[in-house]
């Protein structure tokens, strides 16, 4: 991702997985709220795997800058509790 490529401020959904912990999508939530203030739980969708051991969201963020995305996936990919972040 380059910024020649994307345009500032822009719409971007960005997915996360973990395990089908009833506290994940809490946890999700709260490292991109950290980053992006005008974040609602109406911005994330979520879906179980077919098994029901995962769960992928889409968190749709409205992104100010290259430096807010970065952060936002550092963080996600950080934590212990996510296991992939696209």
């Amino acid at each position: 991702m380059t910024d020649a490529i994307m345009q500032f401020p822009c719409d971007l959904p960005i997915k996360v997985f973990g395990r089908n912990e009833s506290d994940f999508p809490d946890a999700a939530f709260a490292i991109v709220k950290s980053h992006v203030s005008t974040l609602e739980p109406s911005d994330v969708t979520q879906q179980s795997s077919r098994e029901g051991r995962f769960i992928s969201l889409t968190i749709n963020i409205r992104a100010e800058s290259r430096a807010q995305v970065d952060a936002v996936y550092q963080d996600l990919s950080a934590s212990d509790r996510v296991l992939m972040v696209l």
